[in-house]
């Protein structure tokens, strides 16, 4: 039996594209219309700025190793700490 389309999906390959990278049906949804309705290159520009981990001191650092779970963190210098932040 073919797939039944959905009327409420406004770029459905979008969708596809997203639920065959692991998004969930609901995410999927979420993204496609609304790269539909305001257009893709508008909505790959969206999102908050974060700081670079090299700005950040090592305090900073070991704090968030901590929050995130990470081990060991605290024998590590900044740049492996860093190695690790972003490895996570």
């Amino acid at each position: 039996m073919p797939a039944k389309k959905n009327p409420s999906l406004k770029d459905p390959e979008m969708y596809e594209a997203l639920r065959d990278d692991g998004a969930s049906k609901r995410k999927a949804a979420r993204i496609s219309n609304a790269a539909a309705k305001e257009g893709r290159s508008t909505i790959g520009r969206r999102g908050g700025k974060s700081g670079d981990y090299e700005d950040w001191t090592v305090d900073q650092l070991k704090k968030k190793a901590k929050d995130i779970g990470l081990t060991g963190y605290s024998r590590k210098r900044k740049s492996e700490l860093i190695d690790s932040l972003r490895n996570s």
